[in-house]
Order: structure tokens, then sequence, then C-alpha cells
């Protein structure tokens, strides 16, 4: 079959033959119909991310969008090594299979599932958001990011926050639902005064962070009070992405100053929570309330499409 295979960490995957799948025990295998090209795919192949495989030659993708032998149409996800989603077949265990609803096209599913689940329980089964709370979403311009704003809204925020390194994406995004933007590049301290005055007294109930990094300092630099203060309420800081960086620098007087938890999203959820996350994201995708843009690249292509840049926000997918 043919498929995008890594022989080399840090080096794009190529288009070349590699052996079929064989299903084992509790296995199925999928015929590949899309494959959503995200920042979680090229940490993997850089062997960057903590769940990396060092054992090469192995198939990219971590999900996708495909057909079962019955010809039931699926979004799959893990895939196990050494294959991946970029293939004409993979194989997955079938608990890790569901449904897709046919009002949605394999395209905008393979897009939308990975990001907008991601969104979805950052804000509900980690961060516990509240109808009315005020949201902060670190990285709003990424696609991931784009998602957050729209589902803090469908959620019941009160206020969202959409915070970005892309000025031309983040001007689009009151269209989206966010209430205010604030643009990232700026100086460290200037931008800790403009995270201060965002704030207010009464400060952010949840903040989404896809950045980490000096933005997150700034932020953090901008929490420090100077006096003591009765506590009006806690702040989560959710911790999900490292595009800004992979470290931090965090003064103890931030956590003494602030009520402030900080979580990160490791671990998986029930199959229950997962499932109603996923069955709540599609029925959004279908009403046409969550929106995703795409630019779509046939698999052949896969080396181009790997070294690709897109400053417009857009998720690539790869067709098969």
């Amino acid at each position: 079959m043919k498929a995008a295979v890594l022989r080399t960490l840090a080096k794009p995957p190529r288009f070349e033959q590699f052996p079929e799948p064989i299903a084992g025990e509790g296995e199925v295998i999928v015929h590949v119909r899309a494959a959503a090209l995200k920042p979680a795919d090229k940490q993997m192949a850089e062997g960057s991310h903590y769940a990396s495989s060092r054992k090469l030659p192995a198939v990219v993708g971590v999900d996708g969008v495909g057909r079962l032998e019955d010809d039931t149409r699926v979004y799959f996800g893990g895939p196990r090594p050494p294959y991946g989603a970029m293939a004409q077949h993979t194989v997955v265990s079938r608990p890790r299979c569901f449904p897709l609803p046919a009002d949605i096209d394999d395209v905008t599913a393979a897009a939308l599932v990975n990001p907008g689940l991601s969104a979805w329980l950052t804000l509900t089964w980690r961060a516990r958001l509240v109808p009315g709370e005020t949201v902060l979403i670190l990285g709003a311009t990424g696609v991931t990011g784009k998602l957050a704003v729209q589902i803090a809204k469908l959620l019941g925020a009160g206020r969202v926050i959409a915070a970005g390194r892309n000025e031309e994406v983040l001007s689009t995004l009151h269209e989206l639902g966010a209430d205010a933007t604030l643009l990232l590049s700026k100086p460290s301290q200037a931008l800790s005064e403009v995270f201060a005055r965002e704030a207010g007294n009464a400060g952010f109930n949840v903040i989404i962070d896809y950045l980490w990094g000096r933005p997150t300092e700034a932020l953090l630099s901008s929490m420090v009070r100077k006096e003591f203060a009765a506590v009006v309420s806690e702040m989560r800081l959710i911790q999900v992405g490292e595009s800004a960086g992979p470290t931090i620098s965090l003064p103890a007087a931030v956590l003494r100053s602030r009520a402030l938890t900080i979580l990160g999203t490791a671990g998986v959820p029930s199959r229950d929570v997962l499932t109603e996350a996923f069955q709540q994201v599609m029925t959004r995708a279908v009403r046409g309330e969550l929106r995703v843009d795409i630019e779509t690249v046939p698999l052949a292509d896969i080396e181009d499409a790997w070294q690709h840049h897109d400053p417009r926000g857009r998720r690539l997918v790869i067709v098969l």
C-alpha cells in the first residue's frame, strides 16, 4: 500500500510503499479517506512529543477518517504502530473508532474532530467552565484556538478574550464569538500591562493555554499582587500546547498572591465522557455552529505539505 513513511526523525515523511496491516484480536482495518496534518503529528515525527516512538520506519498520522470492512464510516484515533493514519489502510483498536453522522463529509470530519474534541474536553472536563465565566485563550489564532473561542461561547462563557500572535487571523475572531482580542507580539512588560488591564479586578476564570513560553510568562507576571487581598474567585489555567516554548519561569509570588490552579490535559476521560464530547462536537458541526478553515492535499504530495506553513490558520487535510 502507499503511505507517508517516516524513516528518519525530524525529516519529512515520504510517499512510499509500506507493508499492509493485519488486524489482531479486537482490531479493525480502516480504509483511510482523509487525515489532518496537525502540530502533534510533526512533534511525534520530530521525536519532541512525549509520546513519540523511536521505532522506524513508521507511517505518520495519529487520527483520520475512513471506512471499515463492513462499510461503516468512522473517525479513528491511535493506530497501532508502526501504522499511522496517512496511508491507504491502517489498523486500529475497535473501541477507538466512532461512527460519523451522514451530514458531515470526510474532509471536514478529519479536520474538525481532533481539535474540536480537544477544545471541548479542555473547557468542560478539565476547566469545568461555568456559564457566565470569563475565558482567556492564549493561542486563539491556531486551528484549535479558534474552535476554543467558538466552543467557549456555545458553552455559555460570559466573556471570551482571544489572544494570539497572528494579527491578520486575530482580526477575524470577533466573527467567531470573541468579545476582545489581544495581540501577543508586544514586549513582555507591555504585554503584562495589557493582560492586567483586560483582567481588571475580577481576573480571568479560565485560561486555555496553547502557547506556554514567553506569552504565559507575561500573563503570570501580570497576576502578581502587591498587597494582601481577599480571594474573589479561583483561576484555572489549563496547559495544552507549547508552540511558543516548552518551558517557563514561574515566580513563587504568582501562586502565593493569587488563587491560581495550573492543570494539564494528560490522561484520557472515560469512554462515556469521550463519546458524549464527540457527539456534541458532531452535532454542533452539523448545525454549522463550529467552523474550521481547510486546505486539502493529496497523499502523494505529503513531503511538500509537511514543510508547508499556512499563516491563515487553516488545517491541511491529506486526502486519499
